[in-house]
This record gives structure tokens, sequence and C-alpha cells, in this order.
């Protein structure tokens, strides 16, 4: 069953940033490539549960089963060694990412108090964007007497978008919240 947002994408996003950046075919108009979400579990080396608390909320959250980040190398002063696990992360593609957008954009960020929208200048200059989450809790199937702690998260969304530009079009057409602030400055 397709994602309505993949068919809206489709049907009229398209259209659009074609029009809208004079784009000859199809092929330049830029993509979601992939949804990345990431957390990092600093903490996990001191306690292993912690661990497996964020694989908890991040199975729940992304409905796919994340893979345990490491440490590249050994910072003494951190107490860590490489090959510690200091992280989860979980990389989403295809219907799992655009069911995943859409609960994201539509039903987890109106519920973060006060929102105001997402700062649009935090793109990395190659069209993908980085969203930072505070609290696993604004996603409703999180329970909040079943976390062990409040957790934030990184999301980036990898776009085939050439500069940001475009990308940040591609995201606002999809319905992210972009608050004020300028963009391009």
């Amino acid at each position: 069953m397709a994602h309505h947002l993949k068919e809206q994408f489709e049907k009229e996003i398209l259209p659009t940033l074609m029009k809208e950046f004079n784009l000859e075919n199809l092929m330049m108009v830029p993509k979601i490539e992939k949804i990345v979400v990431n957390v990092g579990v600093g903490e996990a080396i001191d306690n292993a549960k912690a661990l497996d608390a964020a694989i908890g909320d991040m199975t729940i959250i992304t409905g796919q089963q994340p893979v345990v980040t490491k440490a590249r190398k050994s910072i003494a002063n951190f107490k860590l060694r490489e090959g510690s696990s200091i992280g989860v992360k979980v990389t989403l593609r295809g219907e799992r990412m655009w069911s995943f957008f859409d609960r994201l954009v539509n039903v987890a960020m109106p519920r973060t108090r006060d929102f105001r929208g997402v700062s649009p200048n935090s793109f990395d200059g190659r069209g993908n964007y980085t969203v930072g989450i505070r609290e696993q809790l604004i996603f409703p199937e999180i329970a909040y007497d079943k976390i062990d702690k409040v957790r934030g998260f990184e999301v980036t969304f990898v776009t085939t978008a050439p500069n940001d530009e475009l990308g940040h079009r591609l995201l606002q057409l999809l319905g992210m919240p972009f608050g004020k602030g300028e963009v391009y400055g």
C-alpha cells in the first residue's frame, strides 16, 4: 500500500518543483533518499540498560530494529574505549521512511511544547537537513511510565537535492514546519 505522502509527492510536489526550479526532467527533481534517526547514549558506558531502553524506544518510534553505534576511537577523559556502544541508529527508506516522516511532522512535532517550527538553518550545504528532537515522548506510541528517561535524538533527511534551496523547498512542500529565520543569508 503506497503511503499518501508519497502519492502527494508524485502527483503534486514533483510537478511543482519542476516548474518552480525550471527542471527539465523528472530525474532532476530532488527526492528524500532516506531518513536517519540517531540517538547518542553516552551513559551506556556505565549503564547497559540505557542502550536497551534506547533500542526499545527507537524500535517503537520507527518500526524498525536500530543498529548499535560504536565508538571509533578511545577518549580517556570520557572513559570511552574504542568499540564501546555509544548510541543507536535507524536508517529508514521506502514505506517506513514515508510513514515516519508523516508521523513526525503531523503527529509528533505539533505535540512539542510551545512549538514554533523547526529551524530552517540546519541544512548542510548539500540539501540534507538535520533536526534535533528533544524528547521521544512527543511520539504518542511512547508511554511516559514505560521509559527509563527522557531522551533526545537527531533526525537527518538525506535528499538528492544539489543544494539547500531545493532541499528546503522539497521538505517544505512535504509539510516540514519550518519556523522563522532566514535560510539563505
